[in-house]
């Protein structure tokens, strides 16, 4: 069964940190570009930042978040992360994983507030 979970989101204050985590099960991880997206709510779904499923591959992000967030994978441990750094109010959302043209994972909140 094809799954992604993703975990590590939460309530954090203005200029902190916070890393996000998806751990993939069920189908061949290292095979596929993994993406993150988020939604705020009342706004469409934005994509945040990608990783090919090439080692060394050129990663992408987001103009709003270039510079603050990185994208990483580890595919002995079938994990794709998203570290956010200098993290600001307008980052609250719904954080969700992708791995592109298989599966989506559930979800996890983000929220950016003093």
């Amino acid at each position: 069964q094809v799954q992604l979970v993703e975990s590590g989101g939460g309530l954090v204050q203005p200029g902190e940190s916070l890393r996000l985590s998806c751990t993939a099960a069920g189908f061949r991880f290292s095979s596929y570009g993994m993406r993150w997206y988020r939604q705020a709510p009342g706004k469409e779904r934005e994509l945040v930042a990608g990783i090919p499923s090439t080692i060394g591959g050129r990663t992408n992000y987001a103009d709003s978040v270039k510079g603050r967030f990185m994208i990483s994978r580890d595919n002995a441990k079938n994990t794709v992360y998203l570290q956010m750094n200098s993290l600001k109010p307008e980052d609250t959302a719904v954080y969700y994983c992708n791995a592109i043209n298989l599966a989506w994972g559930q979800g996890t909140q983000v929220t950016v507030s003093s």
